[in-house]
């Protein structure tokens, strides 16, 4: 069984965020389906074939939410700095690039690229954990392999 990781705030989220397409979004889309086959032939429909796509899509989300919040493991939050784990904000060192970027690290289901908010599974993630100030982790990408050095750990 898969475990997600997640601290006690990301759980809330996907929790409501379950609920919120389990509740309001199903029914905003089975509305439009009515509304779509209210206008007759359903062969040519495009309202309401872009319902039924939209549903399809809806309901797959739900399965995939259900299923982290179900097995999901919630984090004790730490103020441990000696070491990387789930939770840490880490400066960290590229040499190649030269240049320092800070990553969080968090479970899956908190994972956002775009704020530097990796997940613990992804290579820049999963390089870091369990490593202290000062050293140098190996980071394996799908394209590439680069190190980083451990520069601060909050």
């Amino acid at each position: 069984m898969d475990k997600f990781f997640m601290t006690q705030k990301g759980y809330d989220e996907a929790v409501k965020q379950l609920e919120y397409l389990q509740k309001v979004k199903r029914a905003e889309i089975v509305e439009r389906i009515q509304e779509a086959r209210s206008h007759g032939d359903l062969s040519e429909n495009a309202e309401y074939d872009a319902a039924r796509n939209e549903q399809a899509a809806n309901e797959g989300e739900i399965i995939e939410l259900d299923y982290k919040v179900k097995n999901a493991v919630i984090i004790e939050e730490s103020d441990d700095t000696s070491v990387v784990h789930i939770g840490s904000e880490v400066t960290v060192y590229d040499a190649d690039l030269d240049e320092q970027t800070v990553y969080t690290i968090m479970g899956t289901t908190e994972a956002d690229a775009m704020k530097n908010v990796v997940s613990n599974e992804s290579p820049v993630g999963s390089a870091l954990l369990g490593h202290k100030k000062g050293e140098t982790v190996t980071v394996k990408a799908p394209d590439c392999v680069y190190e980083l050095k451990i520069m601060k750990i909050n």
